[in-house]
């Protein structure tokens, strides 16, 4: 699988087993000279929007375990740059980050579904090269999207 990209999802394998990305699938969302950001798509937070403290105004709103990597902040995956500026396009209509703002108001005011729009505490990183052999020693395979 040298052919990593933004937009793929990668699935742990046994070899994760025990770990934080037990029974994880990926989606891919940055792949680079820097190297591989991601977030863990299958995971429940176990907490909802409104129960965070800064957004306690907000509707309830489900939170996804992104990843071990930067767990004091919320990232936004979504496909309303139409509500939603500044978001980076990953592939296929599907943005990262953007006004946060704008992103509680599309939630707020159900402007946005939540196959709209996924927020997630935490993210995967890897340094360049670092992905590619975990995956060269087994422990992700790729899903056909």
């Amino acid at each position: 699988m040298k052919d990593l990209k933004a937009g793929m999802f990668i699935k742990s394998t046994e070899e994760l087993k025990g770990s934080f990305f037990e029974n994880t699938t990926i989606l891919i969302v940055k792949h680079n000279e820097e190297g591989t950001v991601g977030f863990v798509k299958n995971k429940p937070f176990g907490k909802s929007l409104h129960e965070l403290i800064e957004f306690n105004h907000s509707k309830p709103f489900p939170l996804m375990d992104g990843g071990p990597v930067d767990r004091d902040h919320l990232f936004v995956l979504h496909k309303r740059p139409d509500l939603i500026e500044g978001g980076e396009l990953i592939s296929n209509g599907l943005y990262m980050g953007g006004n946060m703002e704008q992103v509680i108001h599309a939630i707020n005011t159900n402007g946005a579904k939540q196959d709209q729009i996924q927020l997630f505490i935490g993210y995967c990183g890897w340094d360049l090269g670092e992905l590619e052999v975990e995956v060269e020693e087994g422990s992700w395979i790729s899903l056909k999207n």
